[in-house]
């Protein structure tokens, strides 16, 4: 080495030079997403294996006992059910009712900006306001679902206090507040489909059921997919209009099992064992989720 020359120092790390500032970027969101989304679920998965009880000031583990006791509560599977029922109930019309609305708008009906407000808007409105609303069209006296019926020559029904119709009652509300989200998404993706497909049909005498049977139909099939995972997993996690509408009665006919989470935790002061169920629930939740994927994936 020449005297005088000093030696060359190696260059900075490409990966330490880029990762002070990423860090930096990713903090705001990174600290809320650790405090109140991963630290919770830490939380509550250690307080699954104790008694933990806003009652009590101590807590002691208790392993697999809380696991073990909710899957011998008839209730856990009760409201399990009516979770379930709800789900199938309210998820098909949300998916088939939201096309018609889009195919409707995107035909070219008169009005659109009329159609399109009176679709959407309900879902604009916040829950007690829907179930305030609703509760008045399921007054069993001055209602206006008891008055259609009585004057199409029908007994009067009670909406909301019949155990095999309050369930309905509760899908059909859902459906009128929440089928302007599925109605945009359809909508939007009949607006992005490119019409040569439907111009060659219509040139080789297809009439307008078999091009929309035969081309539309299959190009809203991943928007289809897409819609129907959303509303199955809405479905699933069903809580507030339930809860305000009918507080799960009549005798727990319409109660999901996240209402029963609540009562058992915040009612019944049991915080671990709500917990232990409301794992049960989301390792139910995770399963359902894989195996739409996985049926989804087969069908593509």
């Amino acid at each position: 080495m020449p005297t005088g020359e000093r030696p060359l120092s190696p260059p900075p790390r490409r990966g330490s030079r880029r990762r002070g500032p990423g860090l930096l970027f990713v903090l705001p969101f990174a600290v809320p997403f650790v405090l109140f989304l991963v630290w919770p679920v830490v939380q509550g998965v250690w307080m699954s294996f104790t008694d933990s009880s806003l009652a009590l000031r101590d807590t002691s583990f208790v392993g697999f006992d809380n696991y073990a006791e909710a899957f011998g509560d008839p209730d856990v599977w009760s409201s399990l059910g009516n979770t379930v029922l709800f789900t199938a109930l309210s998820s098909i019309p949300l998916v088939l009712v939201a096309l018609v609305m889009a195919l409707l708008v995107h035909s070219g009906l008169a009005g659109q900006w009329v159609w399109r407000l009176s679709f959407f808007v309900p879902y604009l409105l916040p829950v007690t306001v829907v179930t305030l609303i609703w509760t008045w069209l399921y007054q069993p006296d001055i209602g206006l679902g008891n008055e259609l019926l009585t004057t199409l020559g029908f007994e009067p029904v009670g909406w909301l206090s019949d155990e095999a119709v309050a369930m309905w009652s509760v899908a059909a509300l859902t459906v009128w507040w929440t089928v302007g989200f599925n109605f945009l998404l359809y909508l939007a993706a009949l607006q992005s489909l490119p019409t040569t497909y439907d111009e060659a049909a219509a040139l080789d005498g297809a009439g307008a059921w078999r091009r929309l049977w035969s081309v539309t139909l299959p190009q809203l099939r991943r928007t289809t997919v897409l819609v129907s995972m959303l509303q199955i997993l809405a479905s699933l996690k069903v809580f507030d209009q339930i809860y305000i509408l009918t507080k799960g009665g009549p005798n727990g006919s319409t109660r999901p099992i996240l209402e029963y989470v609540y009562d058992v935790g915040f009612t019944g002061y049991r915080l671990g064992y709500a917990s232990a169920v409301s794992y049960v629930f989301f390792a139910l939740v995770i399963v359902v989720s894989l195996a739409q994927l996985r049926l989804f994936r087969q069908e593509d």
